[in-house]
């Protein structure tokens, strides 16, 4: 298996990570709302509020370390992509420079041969 390929399944896993936390804080935010909507209804039991603001901080825990995840695993392959990135701008540039000198060499060859 090439490294490329290693970084590709690497990128996939990275954006199943943030497509989780996404999900994670939309869930999360639900939650709050939610457990703020209990406070203010004058029927609801203290206990309920409660339990309502426990689940949304485990939620929020577990954000928390998804959050950990994704920073751990992103400097791997932003590492990849700069040192991918230099590589090509470092080719291309050269061949780009190399291109402009053989095209300006060509054009003040023809301006000599012309009388």
């Amino acid at each position: 298996m090439g490294y490329r390929h290693i970084m590709e399944k690497h990128s996939s896993d990275i954006n199943n990570l943030a497509e989780l936390l996404f999900k994670f804080t939309n869930s999360y935010r639900l939650l709050i709302g939610g457990a703020a909507d209990l406070n203010t209804i004058a029927l609801a039991r203290k206990k309920e509020v409660r339990n309502a603001i426990k689940r949304a901080d485990e939620l929020g825990i577990i954000i928390d370390e998804l959050i950990e995840v994704i920073d751990y695993c992103d400097y791997t392959y932003f590492d990849y992509c700069k040192i991918k990135s230099d590589y090509i701008t470092c080719k291309n540039k050269l061949d780009i420079i190399k291109t402009e000198i053989d095209e300006e060499l060509s054009f003040f060859n023809e301006k000599e041969k012309k009388p």
